[in-house]
């Protein structure tokens, strides 16, 4: 039992010396995104997110009320100028168009009986039958009665017209993108029935936040990409358009303000596309600093740091660095990077000063 003990201990002793003496496995070599750094102007990354809409888009209604008896004009439709949208049931106007025109023929009488009682008097002013006060009370009998006539045709030619405007018609070609009637319903005067976008330019709208927008103005440059496919045209760099319009106030909801930007007058894009907008800066010179991605970031004691690559050695060490403001998914270095430094992009959080990597891959900022 002695022996067996001993042999035992003999073994493990053994083993524990081949333990200590076994060198540790070498540090892997890991393989790292990087990424070389170039001065860039601030805000030329940030996208916006927008669609196509009409330059000109009518909310159409009616003139006068009515029952809706009739709407041809559905949602995607292409229609011309004077083509039907929806009609009225008129039979009321009608009716008031027969009225006015029969106070027309009334007042009309009563001119012609004022007219000839004047003419009778004036005969017998010249018998000496009738004073020169009579007279003038003819006189200013006709005056009204020609003004009550002239009342009555101006009413019934208001009258007329509301009858033609129991139809609505397209005053130009465009495409019918809302409709908010339908037949059976009694719509007052003005009621928005058809919205109409207008053929011709197009707009990209966009909502820019309060911290941007003082950095746009009418006259702007912007590229303009679209999601849908590639660019019309083949253009899959974009296109290029210009600030039209930014709104004076924000939006009560969203707190953002409405930008407007004209696409070029011959480009073929449909409504609602969605669109993306970027921004030229407004003077590339004076902006100029070192991005790079979040995801390069390290909190280190003393600050903020970013992992950089010596080619020499293929080592990264961290280097404190200021950040001064984010710019999309970027922020903007102050001091401690230079432009053509390599820093690492991701996976920073598992690499030691000192430590060798390989490349992976490595990108100059856009």
């Amino acid at each position: 039992m002695k022996t067996r003990h001993f042999v035992l201990i003999v073994t493990v002793s053994l083993a524990m010396a081949s333990c200590a003496d076994r060198p540790a496995p070498p540090e892997p070599i890991r393989s790292v995104k990087l990424l070389t750094v170039q001065a860039d102007a601030l805000g030329t990354h940030i996208e916006y997110a927008g669609d196509v809409r009409a330059r000109q888009e009518s909310r159409l209604g009616f003139r006068v009320g009515g029952k809706l008896v009739e709407r041809p004009a559905e949602v995607g439709q292409q229609v011309q100028a004077g083509q039907l949208l929806a009609r009225l049931d008129a039979r009321d106007l009608a009716l008031g168009s027969q009225a006015a025109q029969a106070q027309i023929s009334a007042a009309r009488t009563q001119r012609d009986l004022a007219a000839a009682d004047l003419k009778r008097f004036a005969d017998l002013q010249k018998q000496g039958f009738v004073s020169g006060a009579e007279i003038e009370r003819r006189e200013a009998a006709l005056r009204a009665a020609d003004a009550t006539l002239q009342q009555a045709q101006a009413q019934g030619a208001l009258q007329g017209n509301q009858t033609t405007y129991a139809r609505l018609q397209a005053e130009t070609a465009g495409v019918v993108v809302g409709v908010e009637a339908e037949v059976g319903q009694v719509v007052a005067a003005g009621t928005p029935v058809v919205r109409l976008a207008q053929d011709g330019p197009r707009d990209v709208v966009i909502a820019v936040p309060e911290d941007r927008v003082a950095l746009i103005a009418n006259g702007h440059p912007a590229n303009v990409r679209f999601w849908a496919s590639a660019n019309p045209g083949g253009a899959s760099e974009g296109v290029s358009a210009t600030v039209r319009e930014v709104a004076a106030t924000a939006d009560p909801a969203t707190r953002t303000f409405q930008v407007k930007l004209a696409l070029p007058a011959d480009l073929d894009v449909p409504l609602g596309a969605t669109a993306y907008v970027r921004f030229a800066p407004k003077d590339r010179l004076a902006a100029l600093v070192v991005k790079v991605p979040t995801s390069s970031l390290l909190k280190v004691a003393d600050g903020t740091a970013v992992w950089v690559f010596d080619p020499a050695t293929s080592t990264v060490n961290t280097r404190t660095v200021q950040v001064l403001t984010a710019d999309g998914n970027e922020v903007a270095i102050g001091a401690g990077l230079q432009p053509g430094d390599e820093v690492v992009a991701a996976g920073v959080h598992v690499l030691s000063p000192g430590q060798k990597v390989t490349r992976f891959a490595a990108a100059a900022t856009q």
